[in-house]
C-alpha cells in the first residue's frame, strides 16, 4: 500500500503523476479534501461498542510509508494488550529495511518488481523478525533539518540507483551495490544504530524486540478475499506492493467483518489495507461507506449531503468485491489500525479506525468505517492468530 489512488475518472492523471514522484500521501489527502459535507460531526451520534487502548496518532509526511505507521501501531497495542507499557516504536526503522530488502529484490528481478515507498503489513513483521525493532527516540529517519518525513528525493535518487545496477554496465554485477545502496539510503534516513540506550539500559534492536517488545513474529496472519482463489488456501496477494511475494489465507467476504469482530470483542485489534480512493470516504469528516446509489446517479444536493449523518447503504457482494480488484477500482493504496467498534444514532455499527494523517479531521485523526466499505474495499487484514474465531482458524489450519 502507497497512498497512491489509481482511478482516473476520480483522481487527475496529474495527481498520479505527482504522486508517483514522491509525494503521494500529500496528494491523496489533499483529494479527499473534497469528500466532505458542512455538517457532518453535529450529523453523526456515535457510541463506542468496543475501544481498544492504542497510542497517539501520527503523521507520516509526504512518504507512502501508512503500511509501516499503521503495523507498528498496531504493534503498540499488542504490547498493551499483553499488560506490557507501550513504546513509541521506529515506523523509519522498518521501512528502512524493507527498502534495502526491496532493493535486493529489484535486483535480483533485473528490475521486475514495484519500488517506491510501498509496503505491506507483513513487511514490518518480516523485518522485525529479521532486524528487531527501536524505539522512534532513538531512530527518527530524520536525518537532514526536517520535522516530518519527506521522501521524495531519496526515492527518485534510490531507483535511479537500482536502474543503474540493473544495466549491469560492468557485465558482471559487483559486490559492492549493496553497500552503496544502503549507504545513500543511510544518508537520507540515519545510520541505524548497532546498540542504543534505553531507559537506563543498553541494547541491540534485537535484543529490543525481544525483551521489550516482546511479541513472536510467528503470531501473526494476514487474510483477504478473492472468489478467484480456493477459500482456507493461500495465495500470493498480486498487488504492486506485495514485493516479496508473501502468501495470504482467503476466506469468504463476509468472513472478514467476521472475523475483525471478533478479534474486537476478544482485545486484539486489526490492520486493515485497502482502497480509499473512494468519493464515500471522507477524511475531513472521519466517515466511510457504500453509498445505496452510484455516485455518477446522485444529484448535486445529494453529493453535497453525503455525509450529513447516517444513510442507508449498498449490500455488498463476492462478485462486486473481485470485479472492483479485478477493474482497479479496489487498489492497495493505504493502511490503517481498526482500534474498535461504534454505533450511531440508528445502531449501526462502524469500525473505530485509526489513521496516520495527522489529527487534522473531525474526530483528530480516527474515522468510523462501515461494516460495508470494510469489507469491500480492503485488500487485507492482518491480526494475531487467537483473533480468529475458532471455526475459521480451524479451516484454515492455523
Amino acid at each position: 500500500m502507497h497512498n497512491i489512488p489509481l482511478k482516473p475518472i476520480i483522481v487527475a492523471a496529474s495527481l498520479i503523476a505527482s504522486a508517483l514522484a514522491g509525494n503521494a500521501q500529500d496528494n491523496l489527502v489533499n483529494s479527499l479534501k473534497i469528500n466532505a459535507s458542512e455538517k457532518s460531526k453535529e450529523s453523526f451520534k456515535f457510541a463506542d461498542v468496543v475501544n481498544i487502548e492504542n497510542t497517539s496518532v501520527k503523521n507520516q509526511g509526504s512518504s507512502g510509508t501508512c503500511w509501516s505507521y499503521s503495523a507498528n501501531s498496531f504493534l503498540e497495542s499488542e504490547m498493551i494488550r499483553m499488560g506490557k507499557k507501550p513504546v513509541e516504536l521506529s515506523q523509519i526503522f522498518s521501512a528502512r529495511n524493507a527498502y534495502v530488502e526491496k532493493g535486493r529484490n529489484y535486483v535480483r528481478m533485473h528490475g521486475s518488481v514495484a519500488l517506491g515507498d510501498g509496503g505491506a503489513f507483513h513487511d514490518v513483521i518480516n523485518m522485525y523478525r529479521k532486524y528487531g525493532a527501536v524505539p522512534q527516540s532513538v531512530y527518527t529517519g530524520l536525518n537532514y533539518g526536517t520535522d516530518k518525513n519527506k521522501f521524495a528525493e531519496m526515492a527518485a535518487l534510490i531507483e535511479g540507483f537500482l536502474k543503474a545496477v540493473v544495466s549491469n554496465p560492468n557485465g558482471e554485477l559487483t559486490p559492492n551495490w549493496e553497500k552503496a545502496y544502503a549507504a545513500m539510503i543511510d544518508a537520507y534516513l540515519g545510520q541505524v544504530p548497532k546498540t542504543f540506550d534505553y531507559n537506563g539500559k543498553k541494547y541491540t534492536p534485537e535484543t529490543f524486540a525481544k525483551e521489550v517488545v516482546g511479541i513472536n513474529a510467528d503470531d501473526y496472519v494476514e487474510i483477504s478475499s478473492l472468489q478467484e482463489y480456493p477459500y482456507y488456501s493461500k495465495f500470493v496477494l498480486m498487488v504492486p506492493d506485495n514485493w516479496n511475494y508473501d502468501q495470504v489465507y482467503n476466506v469468504k467476504m463476509n468472513e472478514l467483518t467476521d472475523i475483525i469482530d471478533n478479534a474486537l470483542k476478544n482485545g486484539y485489534s486489526v490492520a486493515w489495507a485497502g482502497d480509499v480512493s473512494e468519493k464515500s470516504f471522507s477524511w475531513k469528516n472521519g466517515v466511510a461507506y457504500v453509498p445505496e446509489k452510484k455516485i455518477e446517479d446522485m444529484t448535486a444536493e445529494e453529493k453535497a449531503d453525503m455525509f450529513n449523518g447516517p444513510k442507508k447503504e449498498a449490500v455488498v457482494t463476492e462478485e462486486m468485491r473481485q470485479k472492483a480488484f479485478d477493474n482497479y477500482t479496489t487498489t492497495d493504496d493505504h493502511g490503517m489500525h481498526i482500534v474498535g467498534i461504534s454505533k450511531d444514532q440508528n445502531g449501526k455499527e462502524y469500525y473505530i479506525v485509526k489513521n496516520s494523517w495527522g489529527t487534522t479531521n473531525d474526530y483528530k485523526g480516527y474515522l468510523y468505517m462501515s461494516k460495508e466499505f470494510a469489507k469491500y474495499k480492503a485488500t487485507a487484514i492482518m491480526l494475531h492468530k487467537k483473533g480468529v474465531p475458532a471455526a475459521i482458524a480451524s479451516k484454515l489450519k492455523i
